[in-house]
């Protein structure tokens, strides 16, 4: 049952995302929930966006990237994010929204191939007094590469992230308590 309600939260972050993707093996979604001031939502939204959802933003949240740096050509827009550890990942915005953009990824030192990815400050689906950060992805193991293995690395990269986006956002972060069921 645990299993089958995981999947189902993490399915609904990446509906958009799967249109777009060349039937990709793996999918990945994490979300962090926000309590806002429910006659502010979008306002809240807005600002929440402002500090984490610009294309090169991620410099400023993510523990992993060093530095971004934003590139065009032509309609395309492209960052290189440098890693902490001197890798390089080279990623090109694909759509965007007022809160939301998406991405995939061109060059990396992920064992990954086929990326793409949606980054969102949405409302919350149930809660008027919350907002949601979504970030999700789907991809293919590369060549070589087990999707277990694949799914750990990315998996480590959203956690990272997320952990980061909750300490920045502090007591407004929604927790969860995970309910103990007698049949788990």
């Amino acid at each position: 049952m645990r299993l089958l309600k995981t999947a189902v939260l993490a399915s609904f972050a990446i509906v958009p995302l799967i249109a777009g993707a060349q039937a990709a093996s793996v999918a990945l979604g994490k979300k962090i929930e926000i309590r806002v001031n429910e006659e502010k939502v979008e306002e809240e939204r807005k600002a929440l966006w402002d500090q984490f959802g610009g294309w090169c933003a991620i410099a400023d949240w993510h523990p992993a990237v060093k530095t971004c740096e934003e590139a065009k050509d032509g309609d395309n827009v492209f960052r290189t994010l440098t890693l902490q550890d001197g890798g390089v990942v080279k990623e090109r915005l694909t759509d965007t929204g007022a809160t939301s953009y998406r991405y995939e990824i061109l060059e990396s030192p992920f064992p990954v191939k086929n990326y793409e990815a949606q980054f969102a400050v949405v409302p919350d689906d149930d809660d008027l007094d919350e907002v949601n950060i979504s970030w999700a992805a789907t991809f293919d193991p590369a060549d070589g590469t087990e999707a277990s293995e694949a799914r750990k690395v990315i998996d480590g990269v959203f956690d990272g992230g997320i952990a980061s986006l909750k300490e920045k956002i502090g007591d407004k972060v929604v927790e969860k308590k995970k309910k103990k069921r007698d049949n788990d």
